[in-house]
């Protein structure tokens, strides 16, 4: 190539300086490497915008203590009243489960609301926990939240298929794999059962006979529901067709719950229908049992309730159990009544995962119930906004850092999010706002709660060991896909698949994460 001369043509020029400069051509410019992702984390850590986009993006394995009739909020009760034509009372704050087509005073129809926004806010403020300030007649936060259920309860059954494709879709897009979802097809007959057969004392064989007959049609009318209910969520989702929404992505199961504030019999019956739903409907993954904990009745027959389950247990073996146990707290009961609950769910009932929690530092032995909790892996599952709405404990009140300290593995949860006008993005946000938590540790959390989930089939993870994988997967990269020993090992378990998907999207999501201007 010639390169004398004066003014080559600037190709010509351009060629002549490379060559006499191979080091600048061939040396590509040098950036600084790419952050970790714990040290992006701990940068957007300081600004609470750039948090939050942070952990709206970050892969959430489950929440699994969740309840369908409260995770719908309030203005999508409203839509669906006014779409059945129905009414609702202004004086009482609810819809009911008529139209009105001459209203009664206090009363309009729920389509009129698009025109009253002063009406519509009161009544979205009444049935959740929406800017909830104590009153002298609405004074306290608890009562508020449970009492938000009565006002949209007459939607529970015609809508469960809305409400279903409702979590879903807001699970889809809160990047969570799997929802276990707290619902009661079929729970009225079930508890009518048990007033035509009252138990006396811990009499369970007697009670389980005299229901044994009548046991096959409650089951088939729960299964009956969950079948209305899944069609009726998969037409609002369109599964299966190209408009599909992102909900039919999420991963559902269901924990059959029951109601603890009925009489014993009224308990038992739906205990007995629960666990032979639970063994009969493979939807069903395990059972609960609800309702405040603190209500006189709850209060009195823990105990008895306590044994009922234990008693089942026999009865139908390897159903499994989440209680709720501990949502409790210092003036809400007597404080005998705060001794105990959490260790008889465990010790007694059996329950491998305990909901709230949040009184165990009152009871007895709190050392020694914490480290059998460690021992044999009972989880807990943290729900930090229903807590300080309903118990006014948060922060360093609440026992998140005891059970850390302790080995209690932890997983966090929505609970009643349509109440609670949240997501699970809102529960990782206040846990990272409120406690010193790693990336390390917020990914544990997400793990936990499909470690934890009571999906089928064998973990991922060694020996409860999360992050350790099981041998056959051990060598196995997340970017192929996976073969031989690992893929067979896949092909047999449920619950590892979901964990496998779940550790492709945190290396994914850490990809970009690492990359995102945004979070520099």
């Amino acid at each position: 190539m010639q390169c004398s001369g004066s003014f080559p043509f600037f190709p010509v020029a351009l060629a002549c300086f490379l060559s006499a400069t191979p080091a600048l051509a061939q040396t590509p410019p040098q950036f600084p490497a790419p952050p970790t992702i714990e040290q992006v984390y701990q940068h957007v850590r300081q600004d609470p915008v750039r948090l939050g986009l942070f952990l709206r993006a970050f892969p959430k394995g489950a929440d699994l203590h969740n309840h369908l009739a409260g995770a719908v909020y309030a203005e999508n009760m409203l839509d669906w009243a006014a779409r059945d034509n129905l009414c609702v009372s202004v004086t009482q704050q609810r819809i009911l489960d008529r139209a009105c087509p001459h209203p009664h005073t206090g009363e309009l129809p729920a389509t009129a609301l698009a025109g009253q926004a002063d009406v519509e806010n009161r009544l979205v403020d009444a049935m959740s926990m929406r800017a909830f300030v104590p009153t002298p007649d609405d004074a306290s936060g608890h009562d508020h939240f449970f009492s938000a259920f009565r006002r949209f309860d007459v939607m529970d059954t015609p809508h469960a298929g809305d409400m279903l494709a409702e979590a879903r879709d807001r699970a889809a897009r809160d990047h969570v794999t799997y929802l276990e979802l707290m619902v009661s097809p079929g729970i009225g007959p079930m508890i009518g059962a048990g007033f035509r057969h009252p138990l006396q004392g811990d009499g369970f064989p007697a009670a389980h006979q005299a229901l044994a007959p009548e046991i096959p049609a409650l089951v088939q009318k729960a299964r009956a529901e969950t079948d209305a209910m899944e069609a009726q969520a998969q037409a609002v989702l369109k599964c299966g067709t190209s408009q599909a929404h992102p909900g039919c992505d999420v991963t559902t199961r269901y924990l059959f719950q029951t109601l603890r504030t009925l009489p014993p019999h009224a308990v038992y019956a739906q205990l007995d229908a629960g666990y032979a739903t639970v063994r009969a409907d493979a939807r069903f993954v395990g059972l609960n049992i609800v309702a405040p904990e603190d209500n006189p009745v709850a209060m009195r027959d823990y105990d008895l309730h306590m044994r009922m389950f234990q008693w089942l247990n026999g009865v139908y073996p390897g159903v499994k159990l989440s209680l709720h146990a501990g949502e409790l707290t210092t003036g809400l009961v007597p404080t005998d009544g705060l001794r105990h609950h959490i260790r008889e769910a465990v010790r007694t009932a059996g329950a491998l995962r305990i909901g709230h929690g949040v009184d165990v530092a009152l009871e007895d032995d709190p050392p020694a119930l914490l480290d059998i909790m460690a021992r044999q892996h009972v989880m807990v599952e943290i729900n930090l906004t229903s807590n300080d709405e309903i118990l006014g404990v948060k922060g360093a009140d609440h026992p998140f850092n005891l059970y850390r300290r302790a080995g209690v593995p932890l997983a966090l949860s929505t609970d009643d999010e349509g109440v609670s006008r949240g997501d699970l993005t809102q529960e990782y946000l206040r846990a990272v706002q409120t406690y010193d938590l790693s990336y390390a540790d917020i990914r544990q959390l997400s793990r936990n709660g499909l470690e934890y989930a009571f999906l089928p089939g064998d973990s991922l993870w060694a020996n409860h060991q999360v992050g350790t994988r099981v041998a056959a997967c051990q060598t196995t990269s997340l970017a192929e896909q996976p073969g031989g020993t690992c893929g067979d090992f896949l092909k047999t378990s449920e619950k590892a698949r979901l964990q496998w998907a779940l550790e492709t999207r945190f290396a994914s999501f850490e990809t970009v994460a690492r990359h995102e201007m945004l979070y520099r």
